[in-house]
């Protein structure tokens, strides 16, 4: 489902380079990407792609691309075994997994179909498990079945376990790679990055650009921080963690709005490495608003355990101490918050106790792989998630659209909301997203 807002094979990877483009001064363009994270990357070369004699520029306010969500987040190639048979995030799941391994294989880019099982401890779980078996086959997710106990040994040695589902077609790969191959792909189609180009205002020009002669062709000014300007047609923002706070800058609602939460993982030592071989994910307890804890392998060799779920008290916050008024104020403020907490009360207690505590989290762990201790763990990377919140205090699971209101309303497009596994699903928002610019702007 999307929702608009009223109101307007392994193989060895190829070097890809940080791509930065000189700014240059009153430059104009057709259309203007704000937001270098991996759906806006992979919706700009969409877009290059299709049009390639209209002009694009990407604007990232940071000095590399892909650097936050894109590039703290557990790796992992979903397969689509969780969503609602027959909706978006279930058709863009699949169809993006398809289109991932097809452009690794296409661009050199590694990756591992190192398969997922997903656990059931007790029998209390077994009916959920099938239930997500019956919807996996719903929505074609490749090679899905169910093992017994003997099957979950043979799958994973050390993980225990009464029943699982497999999911052999999941698969492990460095998603910042893949965002950066997808900015190689723009820049080499003629696209131009802008980097350290942190926006703070999109509006309509009543004159045109010193020195221009083509009149009013770009009514749509973007400015900086620094003062810089960049002229368009259209603009679209895929800002993530920011996508609220954009949208609210051409007159958009406030709402949904982004709430930033902290995931803080554990990391094996080396040498206990060989405890996990693949994915193991437990059971989703439909009482929570997050799915748990879980083992996964990255692509550099080692394993990450977790994440718990905590609020972050700052929108880029990957530490725990990190700490900003206006973001903090922001999420505490907000109503829909105050309801999520008042819900899920007992359940934020017990993740925040866990991410101070890890010894509770490596009990939560040793259901799953009786052989992990204490002593096997150590505190690992972070990465923080921009949840979508409305004012009830829901999670937002749908794509949500923005355009804002005015004149300026009928000439940008905000994505306020891309759920996840956007990483996975990027290709095929991608093409979602397209499709939308192009049916809105008349491209």
């Amino acid at each position: 489902m999307i929702r608009t807002l009223s109101g307007a094979t392994l193989k060895a990877a190829q070097p890809i380079k940080d791509i930065i483009t000189t700014r240059r001064q009153h430059s104009t363009y057709d259309v203007a990407v704000v937001g270098a994270g991996i759906v806006g990357l992979a919706t700009v070369r969409e877009l290059i792609l299709r049009h390639p004699s209209l002009s694009f520029v990407l604007l990232e306010k940071e000095k590399e691309l892909a650097v936050h969500q894109s590039g703290h987040n557990s790796g992992v190639i979903h397969s689509g075994i969780y969503y609602t048979p027959g909706s978006l995030k279930a058709r863009l799941c699949v169809r993006g997994a398809t289109l991932a391994y097809e452009y690794c294989d296409k661009k050199g880019l590694p990756y591992k179909k190192c398969g997922k099982l997903i656990v059931a401890l007790e029998q209390e779980e077994m009916p959920r498990l099938r239930a997500l078996y019956e919807r996996g086959m719903k929505n074609n997710v490749r090679d899905l079945s169910i093992v017994d106990a003997k099957g979950i040994r043979e799958r994973e040695p050390f993980c225990r376990g009464i029943m699982a589902l497999d999911s052999p077609y999941t698969g492990i790969v460095d998603w910042r790679m893949v965002a950066l191959r997808y900015g190689q792909d723009f820049e080499e189609a003629g696209g131009t990055v802008v980097t350290e180009s942190e926006v703070n205002d999109i509006s309509m020009v009543t004159e045109s650009p010193a020195g221009s002669t083509e009149g009013m062709k770009y009514p749509i000014a973007i400015r900086d921080k620094k003062g810089s300007e960049v002229r368009c047609r259209y603009v679209l923002t895929c800002g993530g963690l920011y996508s609220d706070r954009l949208s609210q800058i051409s007159g958009c609602s406030r709402e949904p709005r982004i709430v930033p939460f902290r995931g803080d993982y554990l990391v094996l030592k080396p040498e206990k490495h060989y405890l996990v071989k693949g994915n193991i994910y437990p059971v989703p307890d439909p009482r929570f608003p997050f799915l748990g804890v879980h083992f996964t392998p990255r692509m550099d060799g080692s394993v990450w355990l977790g994440p718990n779920a905590v609020l972050a008290f700052k929108r880029e916050g990957y530490k725990v101490y990190d700490f900003n008024v206006r973001d903090f104020a922001d999420a505490l403020l907000f109503r829909g918050l105050q309801r999520l907490v008042m819900k899920n009360l007992s359940y934020g207690i017990g993740e925040m106790y866990r991410g101070i505590f890890i010894g509770a989290q490596v009990k939560i762990l040793q259901k799953y792989i009786p052989e992990l201790s204490l002593s096997d763990v150590l505190r690992g990377p972070a990465g923080v998630r921009a949840q979508a919140l409305d004012r009830d205090g829901n999670l937002v699971d749908d794509f949500v659209f923005d355009g804002g209101v005015g004149d300026v309303g009928s000439r940008v497009l905000h994505v306020r909301n891309a759920p996840s596994p956007a990483a996975t699903s990027s290709l095929a928002i991608a093409e979602m997203v397209a499709d939308e610019v192009e049916s809105r702007f008349a491209l």
